[in-house]
């Protein structure tokens, strides 16, 4: 068949028209379906009346001259993973639990630095928060406190009240008894302790201010008197923890997903609700594996009234996420509403 030029030149154009319309339309399609960002995630999730009915339920406006709020570095944690506390355990992971270990107990204590800057990944990345805190308004005090600070009741004034309305705290793995009580006195007395991780308070140690270093005591499966070593239990404060917390350990990586995740958040060390009275405040519904200890818990950001005070804990390793913006957003709303 023949065509001439001008025929040609008719249909290539009419060819191209065509390829640019299925082109405009590919574009619209992926406009309108293309998900929503996070942010508009946060607010739909998160921002809804019932998250914040029950986020003024546990924190009714407070109207302070000045709020003062603590954040607490988790250093003995950080002297514990030091190249010391978890050298020990991996050496010993297949002894016999009657077994009595006497060597390489030096790996059971760690001096804490006067210049710690966290030896594992995200160890004081609370302290980024900082800064969106005294964004929120110029009435707030922040303070920066470590472990030791509450082992030794700097938490507390006179005939022991509170120096602060609010208590951050990041991944206190490693706690002493001392300081437990005093996180907990801290609460019954009207303060509010936000935890942003998981796998909190879940072994003790003796903390030694002439030395400055920690030791093991009890939890992470061990139990130490200085001697002697042997296989012992997992969560230190197991029971207490649940009745005054609201949550307890679920274990390492063991969460397949999260069906609602706002935050981007990958699992890592979670959480899981143990109290009935929490006030459940967003639940990320979690998928198990197969590994998992257990089979339909419920992994949430939930608050509990404890004494006076109260508790709010996000449930999932914040520290991964301290700096994705829907979590500020979400921390910094929890601030918002003291002020």
């Amino acid at each position: 068949m023949h065509f001439s030029r001008q025929n040609f030149n008719i249909k290539n154009t009419q060819f191209f028209i065509i390829i640019l319309i299925i082109i405009i339309c590919i574009v619209v399609s992926i406009f309108f379906t293309w998900p929503v960002s996070s942010s508009s995630s946060v607010q739909s999730n998160l921002s809804s009346t019932t998250f914040f009915s029950k986020l003024k339920y546990l924190i009714p406006a407070n109207h302070f001259n000045q709020m003062k709020i603590g954040f607490v570095k988790p250093t003995f944690t950080d002297a514990a993973y030091n190249n010391k506390f978890y050298v020990f355990y991996v050496k010993y992971t297949h002894i016999s639990s009657k077994a009595n270990v006497t060597k390489d107990l030096g790996l059971l204590n760690s001096k804490l630095s006067n210049r710690q800057s966290g030896t594992i990944h995200n160890v004081f990345a609370l302290v980024h928060l900082i800064r969106d805190v005294k964004a929120v308004s110029n009435r707030t005090q922040v303070n920066i406190l470590t472990d030791t600070d509450v082992n030794n009741g700097k938490i507390f004034g006179k005939h022991q009240s509170n120096l602060y309305n609010v208590l951050v705290l990041g991944h206190q793995e490693y706690v002493t008894q001392k300081e437990y009580d005093n996180l907990k006195q801290f609460v019954s007395n009207g303060g509010t302790m936000i935890l942003l991780d998981g796998n909190v308070f879940y072994a003790e140690v003796k903390y030694f201010g002439n030395n400055n270093t920690i030791s093991l005591v009890k939890g992470h499966g061990w139990a130490y008197n200085g001697k002697t070593a042997w296989k012992s239990i997992a969560e230190r404060w197991k029971s207490e923890t649940q009745t005054w917390v609201g949550s307890n350990y679920l274990c390492y990586i063991c969460i397949k997903t999260f069906r609602d995740n706002p935050f981007g958040y990958l699992p890592h060390e979670e959480q899981y609700i143990t109290n009935p009275k929490d006030v459940i405040l967003f639940n990320y519904n979690p998928v198990e594996l197969p590994s998992a200890p257990k089979s339909n818990v419920a992994i949430s950001m939930y608050g509990l009234n404890y004494g006076k005070g109260k508790v709010i804990a996000f449930g999932i390793y914040s520290d991964d996420i301290i700096q994705n913006e829907n979590f500020n957003l979400v921390f910094t709303k929890i601030i918002e509403n003291y002020l």
